[in-house]
């Protein structure tokens, strides 16, 4: 009990500065009241349970259980099965992702479906799927993580310059909206328990950096989908 009120502490925490940066400017800047006190002090409360309740759920599930299928799929030693799995969670994840669809709905309103929600979001799960793939066989290789960055962020470079411009603050754009409450925990918790796993590695150099991927590569692959369509 002492560890889960802390944790709740934390939570509380947490979302403190926001509340702070609401009240100044609701009752300083602004000088009024909320219109529905009640119900935003409720809201407020169902915010901080949530990310408690999120935080918790975390450490139980998805944390250990991206380690342990880290380390069960570096002793059996199969790369091909590892890179699948990294493959299926990126593009599962991504693709069912709120946000995503959000924003790929209104790019199909905006362009009169010339863009169409549907493979903006399987444009977008593929380069999240690459991504994390790419980021895991950096793990499993022991290449320092600058070598790809530089690499990946020059092409995104020289696709802008090629990309119609309609697409390219889409693109992104793309690059965030990825980057869902779900992917994040697990693809990090996949990353430090590869890393934990493989001889040689260090999970706090080597472990982290497969959100960073999951996040890169979707921006060219929005901007190759674009050259094609638009």
């Amino acid at each position: 009990m002492k560890y889960l009120f802390q944790l709740f502490f934390r939570s509380v925490m947490d979302v403190a500065p926001l509340l702070v940066v609401i009240f100044f400017f609701q009752f300083v800047v602004i000088g009024e009241s909320f219109p529905n006190t009640p119900r935003m002090l409720a809201g407020i409360a169902l915010v901080i349970t949530g990310l408690f309740l999120f935080m918790r759920g975390l450490e139980m599930a998805l944390f250990p259980l991206g380690e342990s299928l880290a380390f069960s799929f570096a002793e059996k030693g199969d790369v091909k099965l590892l890179l699948a799995f990294a493959v299926a969670i990126g593009y599962s994840a991504t693709v069912a992702e709120p946000a995503l669809l959000a924003v790929a709905e209104k790019a199909e309103l905006i362009t009169h479906g010339r863009l169409t929600a549907f493979a903006l979001r399987n444009t977008v799960a593929a380069g999240v799927a690459f991504g994390i793939a790419l980021g895991t066989i950096r793990i499993i290789l022991g290449h320092p993580i600058h070598y790809y960055f530089i690499g990946g962020y020059t092409l995104v470079m020289a696709l802008t310059a090629y990309a119609p411009k309609d697409i390219v603050g889409l693109a992104y754009d793309m690059g965030g909206v990825t980057t869902s409450t779900v992917t994040v925990p697990l693809v990090t918790a996949l990353g430090v328990g590869l890393a934990s796993s493989i001889s040689g590695r260090n999970p706090l150099i080597d472990g982290f950096g497969l959100v960073a991927f999951a996040a890169m590569t979707p921006m060219a692959t929005v901007m190759v989908y674009g050259i094609a369509v638009l």
